[in-house]
């Protein structure tokens, strides 16, 4: 019997709506909170978890659609697109190497790399210069310093976190509709 590839598009799309909205629920109400300017959150477990299944494109819009929505249903200041964008190019660079790239590198490359790529490149020096747009344009590289110690708590939490699902992973991938 041949599978309705519609209705599975549709199964698809349902489930990264959802991660989408975990997504949200993690980076608006859940944030781990260390200091006043040392703020974690748990945003990108969705994300890899739709990267991971279902590659780069999946993992962008997920990633930008948790970022619009958020930024517009929870505002914490005034819109701005960099942020999104951003944020797609994250979730992409998670499909590329937790996806695509699965079977031709080894595990802790697939995941160091857009780690490191999406904390200390977009998110430490692409963010932070939309931050200082935001704010104050003068004081790029007093954003850039002082964010820089929450990357490296972000990025080794990023890594052991994101190690330990491409453990788990595997074995609930048969309950997502047209992994591959």
């Amino acid at each position: 019997m041949k599978k309705n590839h519609k209705t599975f598009t549709l199964r698809k799309l349902i489930v990264c709506a959802m991660l989408a909205a975990l997504a949200i629920i993690l980076d608006r109400f859940v944030p781990i909170t260390f200091t006043e300017s040392l703020k974690v959150t748990l945003t990108f477990v969705p994300v890899v978890v739709a990267a991971s299944f279902y590659g780069p494109v999946e993992g962008a819009v997920v990633w930008g659609i948790a970022d619009l929505l958020g930024a517009l249903m929870f505002p914490r200041g005034a819109y701005f697109p960099g942020f999104t964008v951003t944020s797609a190019i994250k979730g992409a660079l998670f499909g590329i190497f937790l996806h695509t790239l699965r079977e031709k590198m080894h595990v802790v490359p697939r995941v160091a790399i857009p780690t490191v790529i999406n904390n200390f490149i977009i998110g430490l020096v692409i963010d932070t210069f939309w931050i200082s747009i935001l704010y104050d344009s003068n004081s790029y590289l007093g954003y850039f310093v002082s964010r820089i110690p929450q990357f490296i708590i972000i990025s080794v939490m990023n890594v052991v976190i994101i190690m330990i699902l491409e453990k788990i992973l595997p074995s609930i991938k048969k309950y997502a509709p047209e992994v591959g």
